[in-house]
């Protein structure tokens, strides 16, 4: 998006106010309209007026002041106005924010008077962008508020949090700091090269690169665990048909949400749902019964099934203890056996349902025949809570509770691994002894690196593809 062009937007910084509904589309109790810019309280100003019969712009900067919208002669609504003086507002820039009631032709009827008194729509993400350019917060921090708009579990909401408040940048922020200062230092070694002297101690420099790899590498490694907290984990519950896949599903759910039927093969597509489990999203997907059948259309649920398997990181094999025999026992080894060989890298988890059909000789055997097999009556919902916390033994989240750094953000880690890589370019030079301009020329290209994921380094496309996905408002 051209219009989110970094010199473009500085310009318009300069001359635009904006507006734009900062609360959801539709009716409501209430909406904000938010307008910011240099003319924001300069064009606001005659269109309140005060119960108190005070002019807006004489007033405190934070506060708040009831009154109302008029268009001529009209009345629109009763309001309440926010008002920010200076560079004191989320966008560093002069903001008005209305509160009216609710209603969208109430709504529309104040944005319209401002884009009548001088404003202009505000595109999605300007006021955020706005935020950026006027050094209000970081690219990351930026980016992060998106994260905090999506964010659907106590997990990503504390991500998303912590980034905000610059706990990732500014800890890239200390690594750049402390690198750029070595870098200028073996720069004024360049200019003399001729007398043969050090400034840049190599003791120093070699402990701060050795400490700056060990940081990068923790945080390119925290992406595993910051994408899944951020995306959710998907989960794949296969098996043969009826063996209470979909009365799992209802279970894990706590709500009827798919079919359950005594006639096998009942599931003929996949049916997905999300649920919450200890602050982290996992995916299920109820998949149709693995079997050989000449039914066309269950033939296709089944050849999903293996598609859904593909996808998932997490695969639960769920099987109905209740017609195990010798025989069914050794085919379902032999299953489990063809799963792990196709997946090894695919966390793998044999559930029995149906136990309470079982005796305990039976429930005996049957866990000294397979390993580590979960035992659940999915109808009795017992065994599920169980299992629900065997999922979350898949996510690491030793970091979440201690409050550590966590990469969630794609760009970022790619920008994290292209430094890693300059990095570990330079320690080779220190370990071989290169000369100071080689390693100069890595060093420059590391800090050019961490300079994207802060924002010192940006492009016009970067920050058209970052903002475009904002909603508009924010």
């Amino acid at each position: 998006m051209s219009i989110f062009a970094f010199r473009y937007v500085k310009h318009m910084i300069a001359q635009d106010t904006i507006v734009a509904l900062a609360t959801p589309s539709g009716a409501g109790a209430i909406a904000i309209i938010r307008v910011s810019g240099k003319e924001a309280i300069t064009i606001c100003s005659p269109l309140f007026h005060s119960i108190s019969g005070k002019e807006l712009s004489s007033q405190k900067s934070h506060t708040i002041h009831l009154g109302h919208i008029i268009d001529g002669d009209k009345i629109l609504d009763e309001v309440l106005v926010s008002i920010f003086k200076g560079t004191n507002s989320y966008t560093g820039e002069p903001t008005i924010e209305i509160s009216c009631h609710g209603s969208t032709y109430i709504q529309q009827e104040i944005i319209q008077l401002l884009l009548r008194k001088g404003c202009r729509i505000a595109n999605p993400g300007e006021f955020t962008l706005r935020a950026f350019i006027n050094g209000k917060l970081d690219l990351s921090q930026a980016e992060a508020v998106a994260d905090l708009i999506a964010s659907d579990s106590e997990a990503s909401h504390q991500i998303a949090m912590q980034q905000m408040r610059g706990g990732f940048s500014n800890e890239i922020k200390k690594l750049r700091d402390e690198l750029l200062n070595f870098a200028s230092l073996i720069e004024l070694e360049l200019d003399f090269a001729e007398e043969d002297v050090e400034f840049a101690d190599r003791t120093q420099f070699k402990d701060l690169i050795s400490r700056i790899t060990n940081v990068l590498k923790r945080l390119i490694d925290s992406f595993a665990v910051g994408n899944v907290i951020k995306n959710g984990i998907p989960v794949a519950i296969v098996g043969e048909p009826n063996v209470g896949k979909s009365t799992l599903l209802n279970a894990l759910l706590n709500e009827e949400r798919a079919i359950v039927s005594d006639i096998a093969g009942t599931t003929r597509d996949t049916i997905e749902d999300e649920i919450n489990i200890g602050g982290i999203s996992f995916r299920f997907i109820d998949t149709a019964g693995i079997r050989d059948t000449k039914d066309v259309v269950e033939s296709i649920g089944i050849k999903k099934t293996f598609e859904k398997i593909e996808q998932a990181q997490v695969v639960i094999y769920l099987v109905d203890s209740s017609q195990l025999n010798p025989e069914s026992l050794q085919q379902l080894k032999t299953e489990i056996g063809k799963i792990k060989n196709k997946y090894p890298q695919k966390p793998l988890i044999i559930v029995a349902n149906k136990v309470d059909k079982l005796e305990n000789n039976q429930i005996n055997h049957l866990t000294s025949e397979i390993e580590n097999i979960h035992l659940l009556s999915a109808k009795q919902n017992t065994g599920v809570e169980e299992l629900q916390n065997k999922l979350l033994d898949f996510v690491n989240t030793g970091a979440l509770r201690n409050n550590e750094t966590i990469v969630t953000n794609s760009r970022h880690y790619d920008a994290l691994l292209k430094a890693l890589e300059e990095i570990q370019k330079v320690q080779y030079g220190i370990d071989s002894g290169l000369s100071g301009d080689l390693m100069a020329i890595d060093i420059r290209q590391a800090l050019y690196h961490f300079g994207e994921i802060t924002g010192e380094i940006t492009s016009d496309d970067l920050l058209g593809n970052i903002f475009a996905n904002f909603c508009i408002g924010k």
